[in-house]
């Protein structure tokens, strides 16, 4: 029986059919369309840029980037991606290893990802409003909670 468990697993994968676990995460995922297209913060200091495809199969894909002046001065690819069997937000910024940030909330509004073992960050936190997006990173540092929000405006996509 295993062996015909396996097979049938196998061919179902192959045929692009999804156990239902594996449905409801890639629903979720697809719940973040609101995320998708180009966003901007601006002040005095930098420029901060974050682009995303609409999700596919559950899948977001970005990138950001700090600019000042006509200097980059930070750079991220970013995934929001099933990890393990959840929603994940993995981060690779500016060349460093990736990291994982399981979702603990995702609503039409509002998606909240968090790695309580992570430095700095240890939560990221998308609020979708009716016409911006906030940005949050936000945890511990030396033992005091800090914060730093985004506040982005829709921007035009570049060609």
């Amino acid at each position: 029986m295993p062996r015909t468990w396996m097979l049938a697993m196998t061919l179902a994968a192959a045929a692009g059919v999804r156990p239902a676990a594996a449905q409801a995460v890639a629903r979720e995922g697809d719940r973040l369309a609101w995320l998708a297209g180009c966003w901007q913060a601006a002040s005095p200091r930098r420029t901060l840029q974050e682009w995303w495809m609409p999700p596919a199969g559950g899948t977001l894909q970005g990138m950001s980037r700090a600019i000042r002046g006509d200097s980059v001065m930070s750079w991220e690819f970013v995934r929001i991606e099933p990890v393990n069997g959840r929603l994940s937000y993995v981060a690779e910024p500016s060349g460093q290893r990736p990291a994982t940030f399981p979702a603990t909330f995702v609503s039409d509004t509002l998606a909240v990802f968090a790695d309580p073992t992570h430095d700095f960050p240890q939560r990221i936190i998308y609020h979708r409003r009716p016409d911006s997006l906030l940005a949050r990173i936000e945890g511990r540092v030396q033992g005091e909670e800090r914060f730093v929000e985004f506040p982005f405006a829709r921007a035009a996509c570049p060609p």
